[in-house]
C-alpha cells in the first residue's frame, strides 16, 4: 500500500505513476474519499468534546434551574422548565449525531481502503517506460565457454536438439498423459530420473542460498489466509491467478488461498511486528510447492513443463532498512547470486530489465533473468525450434509497499527510536520443474543421453549421466 499522505502531498507522482504501469486507478476519487472521511472524523471530534463538555456542566446546570423552578410562576416558570428540556434533550440529540457520523465513517473507511489497495507503487525514475513485456531492455548476457546462443544448436555441437518434451519421452522423466488424466491440463508426474534431477535441482539451490550464501532456511503455510495474500500484494490484482479453498462455507472463520510463491508465507512470518534495527536485514529462504492458475493462452511455447499449475520453488526474501541506497544494493546482491547458480548449472541466460508496463502492481523495479532453451521459439526451415530465452527467475524491489500493507516496522536505535516500515526485495532462486528444461537441453548429447551438471551430480548420487 502506498502512503496515503504521500499521495495528498503530490496526487500527481501517483497519477503517472499508475499511467506508466499501465494500471487504471481513480486518484480524484480517491482523494475525494480521503477529504470527506477526513471532514467526519473532524466533526465528530467536536461533537464527542462538546459532549464531554456537557456532561461536566448540564447536571450543575440543571440543578440550579430545578432550585429555581421551585418558587418560579407563570412565564418565568415555563422559561426554565424549556432550558431544563433542552439541556437534557442536548446529549441525546448529540449522541445521534455522531452515532450518523460513525455509520457514514463506517461506509466511507472500507471504501477507501479497498481503493487505496488498488492504487499501485510509482515505478523508479529510471526504470524505462513501455507498455509489456516486448519493451523489457536486455542488461547483459553470459554463455559457458565453447556456446554462444546466437549460432545454431547444431553447428556448435554437432546434431540438432531434442526440445524437452521430446528428452522427457524418451528417457521416461515425464508422465504428462497420466498427469492430465488426474488433473486436467498442465499438469505432469515426475518420474525416474526426472524426479530425481528435479529434487536435486531442489536441494542444491537450497544449499546454494542458504549455507553459501548465509540466508536462514525457514518453512512456510503454502494455505494462508487473504490477508497474508493482500498484505504481500498478490490481491486485490492476482486474485483470479489464485486457488481458492472455500474453508467458509464449511463453517470456518475465513477461506484459504493456495500461495504462487514463497514469498507470502516469507513475508507474513512479521507482520504486524515493530523489529529492532540490530536485526536488519533479514535474510530468509524456503522451498514450497507452488500454484498458479495460470489463465491465458495455451501454445507451442507454452507446453510441457513451461507453464504449469504446480511447480516447487526455492524463494529468497530480504527485509531492510528503509534506505533506497541499501535496497538498491541488495537488489543487485540477489541478482548476482542466481547468476552464479546458473553459471555453476552451466546455463546461458540474459538479464532484463522490466519495463514500466511489466512492473505489476508492487515493484518500483524488477529485473527478470531468462535460461536459454534450445528447443524453444520459432521453427526453422527443418521444422525445428531455432531457440530462444525463456523466464526463469524474477528478482523485485519493493521499498515499502509490502511492510506498510503488513504493518512490518523496525525501530530506529533500538528501545525508544521511532518506528518506520520496513523496505523488502524478494528473488526466485530456483523454480523447478521450469528449470528443468535448459538443463536438459543444455545438457543433452548426441545419443540421446544427458549430461548431469557437475554441481547437481552429489545431489544425484555421484551419477553423471541419465539415459
Amino acid at each position: 500500500m502506498i502512503d496515503l499522505k504521500q499521495l495528498r502531498d503530490d496526487p500527481q507522482r501517483f497519477r503517472d505513476g499508475a499511467a506508466r504501469k499501465r494500471i487504471a486507478v481513480d486518484i480524484d476519487g480517491i482523494l475525494a474519499l480521503d477529504s470527506e472521511r477526513r471532514g467526519l472524523l473532524t466533526e465528530q471530534e467536536t461533537l464527542r468534546a462538546e459532549q464531554n463538555r456537557l456532561a461536566k456542566e448540564s447536571g450543575p446546570r440543571i440543578g440550579a434551574l430545578m432550585g429555581k423552578l421551585k418558587a418560579a410562576q407563570g412565564a418565568e416558570r415555563a422559561a426554565l422548565e424549556a432550558e431544563v428540556e433542552s439541556l437534557r434533550r442536548k446529549p441525546a440529540e448529540l449522541k445521534e449525531r455522531i452515532q450518523a457520523l460513525e455509520g457514514r465513517i463506517g461506509e466511507v473507511s472500507p471504501a477507501l481502503e479497498a481503493m487505496l489497495l488498488q492504487v499501485p507503487q510509482p515505478p523508479d525514475a529510471d526504470v524505462p517506460v513501455g507498455a509489456g513485456a516486448e519493451d523489457n531492455i536486455e542488461l547483459r548476457r553470459w554463455s559457458p565457454a565453447g556456446f554462444d546462443p546466437a549460432k545454431p544448436f547444431a553447428a556448435q555441437r554437432g546434431f540438432e536438439p531434442r526440445t524437452h518434451l521430446e528428452l522427457c519421452e524418451s528417457l521416461g522423466l515425464v508422465d504428462f498423459e497420466r498427469g492430465v488424466k488426474m488433473a486436467g491440463s498442465r499438469s505432469y508426474v515426475l518420474r525416474g530420473d526426472g524426479m530425481r534431477l528435479h529434487q536435486a535441482v531442489l536441494r542444491f539451490a537450497y544449499d546454494f542460498i542458504c549455507e553459501r550464501h548465509g540466508f536462514a532456511p525457514v518453512s512456510v503455510p503454502v494455505l494462508v489466509r487473504e490477508e497474508a495474500m493482500v498484505g504481500t500484494g498478490f490481491f486485490p490484482a492476482g486474485r483470479e491467478q489464485t486457488y481458492l479453498v472455500a474453508e467458509q462455507s464449511r463453517g470456518s472463520a475465513s477461506d484459504l488461498f493456495l500461495t504462487g510463491t514463497g514469498e507470502v508465507g516469507l513475508m507474513g512470518l512479521h507482520s504486524q511486528e515493530i523489529l529492532d534495527e540490530a536485526a536488519l536485514p533479514l535474510k530468509m529462504a524456503t522451498v514450497s510447492p507452488c500454484f498458479r492458475r495460470e489463465a491465458g493462452a495455451a501454445g507451442r511455447d507454452t507446453a510441457g513443463l513451461y507453464r504449469i499449475h504446480q511447480f516447487d520453488k526455492v524463494e529468497q526474501v530480504v527485509i531492510c532498512r528503509a534506505d533506497e541506497a541499501e535496497s538498491r544494493a541488495w537488489h543487485r546482491r540477489m541478482i548476482e547470486i542466481v547468476e552464479e547458480l546458473l553459471q555453476a548449472l552451466g546455463l546461458p541466460y540474459r538479464l532484463l530489465q522490466c519495463c514500466t508496463g511489466d512492473l505489476g502492481p508492487k515493484n518500483a523495479d524488477m529485473v527478470d533473468i531468462e535460461s536459454w532453451m534450445p528447443g524453444r521459439g520459432e521453427l526453422g526451415a527443418k521444422g525445428r525450434p531455432l531457440g530462444a530465452y525463456g523466464e526463469t527467475h524474477s528478482a523485485s524491489r519493493l521499498y515499502d509497499f509490502q511492510c506498510r500493507r503488513l504493518n512490518l516496522r523496525y525501530r530506529e536505535g533500538g528501545s525508544g527510536g521511532k518506528t518506520v516500515f520496513c523496505h523488502s526485495l524478494n528473488n526466485t532462486v530456483l523454480a523447478s520443474p521450469r528449470v528443468l528444461i535448459p538443463i536438459l537441453e543444455m545438457h543433452q548429447n548426441a545419443e540421446g543421453s544427458v549430461t548431469v551438471p557437475g554441481a547437481l551430480r552429489p545431489y544425484m548420487g555421484g551419477r553423471e549421466r541419465i539415459g
